[in-house]
């Protein structure tokens, strides 16, 4: 059965934004190196919709990001997404009964799925399938955006702490 984590980077405050700090070489790899793993991403529409930046090359990138883009293409993913009509390579859009897709998901993959997007989380999290929690804490503090966490959260319970090149720290919790 698979794992369903929910992981990003965040400001010290709890905001996502990816256009307001990147991670540092360290990290990058770090996350080249999850989503080589991940036995597929479970996204939200915007966030997928962002991500679908790696789905073609660009000329400018350096060979880290080459990796990572093709770590991420090989990776099935599922779109949540009742206004999607179409999606990118490898992709499937899940528009009905999410909650009865995601059961199905976890039951028929092993290893970790990774959920992308902070109000699918919360979503997900509201029926009791999000498993872990991966806050990727960097010394930024942004003031306001997109919380991590869309609304408020039963107890979570850290299992670990550990720190990712010079400027990440990233803590990992479970639904207590």
């Amino acid at each position: 059965m698979a794992k369903l984590v929910f992981s990003m980077n965040l400001s010290l405050d709890g905001y996502v934004d990816h256009d307001k700090f990147a991670p540092e070489p360290v990290l990058f790899r770090h996350w080249t190196e999850q989503v080589g793993g991940l036995s597929g991403s479970l996204y939200g529409r915007r966030l997928y919709e962002i991500m679908r930046y790696w789905d073609e090359d660009d000329p400018q990138w350096g060979p880290d990001l080459h990796v990572f883009a093709q770590a991420w293409r090989r990776q099935p993913k599922w779109v949540v997404s009742r206004s999607l009509e179409t999606v990118g390579p490898n992709s499937t859009i899940v528009a009905n009964d999410v909650e009865a897709a995601v059961r199905r998901l976890k039951n028929e993959h092993a290893g970790e799925i990774q959920v992308g997007g902070p109000m699918l989380a919360q979503s997900l999290a509201e029926l009791g399938l999000i498993d872990e929690y991966r806050l990727y804490f960097h010394p930024v503090v942004l003031g306001g955006g997109t919380p991590f966490f869309a609304a408020a959260r039963p107890p979570l319970r850290l299992v670990a702490s550990d720190r990712i090149g010079e400027h990440a720290i990233r803590l990992t919790c479970v639904p207590a």
